[in-house]
């Protein structure tokens, strides 16, 4: 189990970007559903970026929490999910395919905004980086500069990852996860309704995976080794580019 200062300063780091995170998928959501004719969620009050609309008590605040706690556990969380009513969508199987990508859409470009401040944050300070360094006698600058910026900078690349496993997770084909409703929507009629059939059960089945991944290593896959390739890819890129030294 994590000591509580290391979980204090954790969450002192990761909280504000998860939570943007998981309000700005579900908002998306929403505003791509409202775009093709679904006001459902504008007519319950879900169409807002207010945090407290979104909050899930379980997904949102004590999962993670949870995954804290636990040792080398996953690090999950999600939102309350947005109300969606495909029938009064303007094209149903391609609305709800575009509705579904909105999400992950949203934690990619909140991912590459935020990786694109960490650079502009390293240019204007570059001794910030040496927060991430191993070695013994790298030491920040005692100036405003350096104590300002270096807590936005971690919160930036704590956003990245953040953004990145949430965008990958919910691209997982499970319904009812988002992967999962678009890939209902690509398919044939009969083979979509094979797998809507899935979803009252999804989420066992994702428990399941979970429970099982020792084995089977497919959500490790995704929570860690695609997660932190992906992240350091768009990471180096955009300090590539604010450095002009593009990899």
């Amino acid at each position: 189990m994590n000591s509580l200062p290391q979980i204090l300063h954790t969450i002192s780091y990761m909280g504000l970007p998860l939570l943007f995170a998981m309000v700005l998928h579900e908002y998306a959501h929403g505003w791509v559903a409202n775009r093709c004719g679904d006001s459902t969620a504008k007519l319950q009050g879900r169409l807002t970026m207010n945090p407290l609309a979104h909050i899930d008590p379980f997904g949102t605040i004590i999962l993670p929490l949870l995954c804290l706690l636990l040792p080398g556990g996953f690090f999950l969380g999600w939102a309350k999910p947005v109300p969606i009513d495909p029938r009064a969508l303007h094209h149903p199987r391609r609305d709800m395919a575009l509705v579904a990508a909105a999400g992950p859409a949203m934690n990619l470009a909140l991912a590459i905004g935020s990786a694109l401040l960490f650079a502009l944050l390293l240019s204007i300070e570059p001794t910030i980086g040496s927060y991430w360094s191993k070695s013994e006698d790298t030491t920040l600058p005692d100036t405003w500069q350096a104590k300002f910026l270096l807590p936005i900078a971690v919160m930036a690349v704590y956003s990245v990852l953040i953004n990145v496993l949430l965008m990958l997770f919910n691209l997982l084909p499970l319904p009812p996860l988002d992967g999962g409703r678009i890939l209902t929507s690509l398919l044939p009629p009969a083979a979509a309704h094979v797998l809507m059939r899935v979803e009252p059960y999804g989420m066992f089945v994702l428990m399941g995976l979970i429970i099982f991944d020792p084995q089977i290593h497919l959500i490790h896959t995704v929570t860690s080794t695609l997660t932190h390739s992906l992240s350091n890819t768009i990471l180096s890129t955009a300090i590539g580019l604010g450095t002009g030294n593009t990899p």
